[in-house]
């Protein structure tokens, strides 16, 4: 491995660790050496993902905690603390969505979109940067915003594309703030990839057809996503080859903001 992607070692945060994309970021991570502190709500989800590093070798720490709060983000960054003496990186990969037209759409169910994605993303920033910061040492940062920071949809997004255009804002605001302590932020700005909350249009029924035939016209490499396609430019972000890159929403799309 060059040393401009070597992760062996260094001390990795993951919220939303049994998602998709955090759980193949966990074990794609744990495979080049890096020591994960693991965060998801679900514990017997978790603990599936923990043992799957383990049997290969890997070493990760475990915390049935989401960032919902200030209380839930400190005992995570503590539990990385407590257990390795450092953080060097974090990927706040928790998040959700509640598509419905604007007029169907609770006020409850728009703040919960809004905290799980925007809320999460800032407590962890603020509880991961501050040790960062008094390590000396820089760090780095990736948040997960989305093609809907970028454009609107008709589907029903009136929550969800705000709260991505947020987490495009806290990247360069945290990236000008934290620039003088050589501590990177950037975002990644995937189009659909496979998940729980896209799976129904992977599926063969008419309904998916449908959904394919209409967004894969707009993607210039002909298909959706799979959060493999996504571990590229985390591991780059996370890695001393990124190091002059800051304040950056990197668009994983198949080339879909480009036409």
């Amino acid at each position: 491995m060059s040393p401009l992607f070597d992760l062996s070692g260094r001390s990795i945060v993951i919220t939303g660790a049994t998602g998709a994309l955090g759980r193949t970021a966990a074990i794609t991570l744990a495979g080049l050496g890096a020591k994960l502190t693991l965060a998801a709500g679900s514990k017997d989800d978790l603990d599936d993902v923990g043992a799957k590093i383990k049997e290969r070798g890997g070493a990760c720490r475990l915390i049935a905690r989401r960032p919902d709060t200030l209380a839930d983000s400190e005992a995570i960054a503590a539990e990385a603390l407590d257990t390795y003496g450092r953080i060097d990186g974090l990927l706040v990969a928790s998040g959700t969505n509640i598509p419905k037209m604007i007029g169907e759409m609770a006020p409850e169910e728009w703040e919960q979109v809004m905290d799980a994605n925007v809320r999460g993303s800032w407590l962890m920033c603020k509880s991961a940067g501050k040790p960062m910061i008094a390590q000396g040492r820089g760090g780095k940062v990736v948040l997960v915003s989305s093609v809907r920071g970028r454009l609107g949809t008709p589907r029903g997004y009136s929550a969800y594309c705000p709260s991505k255009s947020a987490v495009d804002g806290l990247t360069r605001a945290l990236a000008t703030e934290w620039g003088q302590h050589r501590i990177t932020v950037n975002a990644i700005g995937p189009t659909v990839f496979r998940s729980k909350l896209t799976a129904w249009m992977f599926d063969d029924d008419p309904k998916a057809s449908a959904s394919r035939v209409q967004s894969l016209p707009r993607i210039p490499l002909g298909r959706l996503g799979e959060p493999e396609d996504l571990m590229g430019i985390i591991v780059y972000l996370l890695a001393p080859a990124s190091d002059f890159c800051t304040g950056q929403v990197i668009y994983v799309d198949g080339g879909y903001t480009a036409g």
